[in-house]
């Protein structure tokens, strides 16, 4: 393999690298329409745990407080 075997391949992988980037969209990948859904359940359910957690927090509280009263 001469020299110029060698610059051509690389010229060749260099072409189709930065055409592969110039067609790629930035960011992450997407997701399915199920997996985004699920993603979003999750995060719902999170929310709700918290949510009630702070409710739970308040209520024995205000309880505790007017037992002492």
């Amino acid at each position: 393999m001469n020299r110029a075997t060698v610059v051509a391949i690389a010229r060749t992988a260099k072409q189709g690298a930065l055409d592969a980037l110039a067609a790629s969209v930035p960011g992450r990948a997407g997701q399915s329409p199920e997996q985004a859904q699920l993603a979003e359940a999750r995060a719902e359910i999170e929310r709700l745990r918290s949510a009630i957690a702070e409710q739970a927090v308040a209520l024995h509280l205000d309880r505790g407080k007017a037992r002492w009263a």
